[in-house]
């Protein structure tokens, strides 16, 4: 066979996702009322979506323009190549932290590297079916980093929310602190007072999909509050002449035109460093879309190819950094305005992507006048929405590893990133599960029979026998107990409750049926069905065993008698 014949051979074996957006299924009974209903949804979204992609562009570290071109361009591939019917892509608060920290650190140049990665990585985990294995996340872990960048947003805004003049805010959450004690003293009051403003006005405006109360209630509820506040704060500024920092004092405005494909500076020193980023936002993207497709699902009765949907994040994390974006994820906000204003398919999401190129391409200049402080505002409430605080006074009700778990992923995030606190709070996850399952493995003796003597003995198992639990069988399996004057001949393992056996406890098991035949003694298994079976059968164990093997503990009773009277024939013949 041929080296592109074995190739071939391969790839047909390796279990890999059928690349089908969810798009195609959609269209195949498509009409006008659903493209009506996809219209409008997508023409709301695309207000939503506006003063949010620019201030998480700001608050990422790098240009308004950027979290616009990438709501505009991911926004449309996501819907195009995803597996989710209603899902909006595009920059994500849950992003901004990271962004700015890879920013920091290596550079835009090198964020544009680091998200062409992470989208490799998204496609190929959607493509070895590798969706599926996000939920296995503790949800205490999710939870955790989630609230900790939420802290996080919420302090990186706290520079334009109150005015202060900063060159540059660190990335590192005591040097943020530190620097922002500094310069408290450059307080700017018009800022706080637009920012504390626009705040009340987004958290009191009515819901978009609110539809009761009078008829100018129902009007405005179709208008968002966040661009209620860009209105209104744009107006002021520009109005007043207030002495407060804009998008066009900061930015020099937004750019009125398509983005320009641009290719990133590529150095393989600098490359090489950035494996950790690259799985950094391709991990934060597969549980932020994954998510947020999750929700949707429970709110439309549909359900959503997890592995479609990573390829799709793939593609859109890949194109984007050339046309200056930055990454992107599903975003759970725009979701689920895009479900509650109607939307059926993923033509909503494209809508939403062509009405902010609309806008870009129409009033760009107008954007110059929005102040910093009434996008930190926005920010602000995103973060207040983004953090499951409620948790938090849970906590109490919760076991010790759930609370550890949370905890220590929190402040991991806080303090260091978001990459340290997933590995950690993992790692304590695993050392609870095995600590818990260690606590759900028994081995006990077994009551026998009157009749059976006592050179037979029986041991009941039950939960899992795995590296971290079979200490547990040590006292059974112990060598020094065949040598003992009033040791067994006959040792009988009962498997009927073991629900699982991994093959370190297999080995210990081989082992022990060595020696055990060394001494002319006999081991016995009973009830081994499934995985336990499977691995009795793979490792050999079971044609060692050979009759001894046996269905049930009523048959390890009739083997053990006829293995008893096997040996008192050859103890006679001696």
């Amino acid at each position: 066979m041929s080296f592109k014949q074995q190739t071939r051979e391969l790839l047909h074996r390796m279990p890999l996702a059928r690349f089908h957006p969810v798009l195609l299924d959609s269209l195949a009974d498509y009409n006008r009322h659903m493209l009506t209903r996809d219209i409008s949804a997508g023409l709301t979204v695309g207000m939503v979506a506006l003063p949010l992609a620019m201030a998480f562009g700001i608050a990422s570290g790098v240009p308004p323009e950027a979290g616009l071109y990438t709501a505009i361009i991911a926004g449309f591939l996501i819907s195009l190549f995803g597996g989710c019917r209603v899902q909006i892509g595009g920059p994500a608060g849950a992003f901004v932290v990271i962004i700015y920290g890879i920013i920091a650190q290596y550079g835009i140049s090198n964020l544009m590297l680091a998200t062409i990665g992470s989208g490799i990585i998204l496609f190929f985990m959607g493509l070895f079916k590798l969706g599926g294995f996000i939920k296995f996340i503790p949800i205490s872990i999710v939870i955790g980093f989630t609230n900790g960048i939420a802290v996080m947003i919420g302090l990186q805004q706290v520079k334009d929310f109150l005015g202060l003049t900063i060159a540059k805010m660190p990335a590192d959450f005591f040097e943020m602190i530190k620097t922002l004690y500094a310069h408290i003293s450059t307080f700017n009051p018009w800022a706080f007072a637009i920012a504390i403003t626009s705040f009340l006005i987004i958290f009191f405006w009515p819901k978009g999909y609110s539809m009761g109360g009078p008829q100018w209630k129902r009007w405005l509820a179709h208008l968002p509050g966040t661009v209620v506040v860009l209105v209104l704060s744009t107006l002021v500024v520009t109005i007043f002449n207030l002495p407060v920092e804009t998008i066009g004092s900061k930015f020099g405005g937004i750019p009125q035109g398509l983005p320009s494909f641009e290719l990133p500076d590529f150095d393989w020193q600098t490359a090489k460093q950035l494996y950790g980023s690259m799985l950094t936002l391709a991990v934060l993207g597969s549980i932020e879309s994954l998510l947020c497709a999750r929700v949707a699902d429970t709110m439309t009765d549909d359900r959503h190819d997890p592995n479609q949907e990573l390829m799709g994040q793939g593609i859109a994390n890949f194109i984007v950094p050339f046309f200056g974006g930055i990454p992107a994820t599903g975003t759970i906000a725009r979701t689920v305005t895009n479900i509650k204003s109607g939307a059926f398919s993923p033509v909503a999401g494209m809508v939403h992507a062509v009405t902010l190129l609309v806008v870009i391409l129409a009033a760009a200049p107008l954007a110059a006048s929005i102040p910093l402080s009434a996008l930190a505002a926005i920010l602000v409430f995103v973060a207040w929405n983004m953090g499951n605080w409620r948790e938090f006074m849970r906590l109490k009700r919760m076991s010790l590893s759930y609370k550890a778990t949370l905890l220590l992923t929190f402040f991991l995030t806080v303090v260091f990133d978001l990459t340290v606190a997933v590995e950690f709070g993992l790692v304590v996850a695993c050392i609870f599960f095995l600590y818990r399952m260690n606590n759900i493995t028994v081995v006990e003796p077994a009551t026998l029979p009157f009749h059976m003597p006592d050179t037979v003995e029986a041991w009941h198992i039950r939960g899992a026998l795995f590296f971290g639990s079979i200490s547990k069988l040590e006292h059974v399996t112990d060598p020094h107990r065949l040598i003992a004057a009033d040791s067994a001949k006959i040792v009988i393992l009962d498997f009927t409750d073991l629900i699982s056996i991994d093959n370190s406890a297999m080995d210990q098991i081989e082992v022990f049926v060595r020696a055990l035949h060394r001494h002319n003694h006999e081991l016995i298994i009973a009830g081994a069905t499934g995985h336990s079976l499977r691995q009795l059968k793979r490792t050999g164990i079971a044609d060692e065993l050979g009759p001894n093997l046996v269905p049930d503990m009523e048959f390890a009773m009739a083997r053990a008698d006829l293995v008893l009277a096997e040996m008192a024939k050859k103890e006679a013949a001696l």
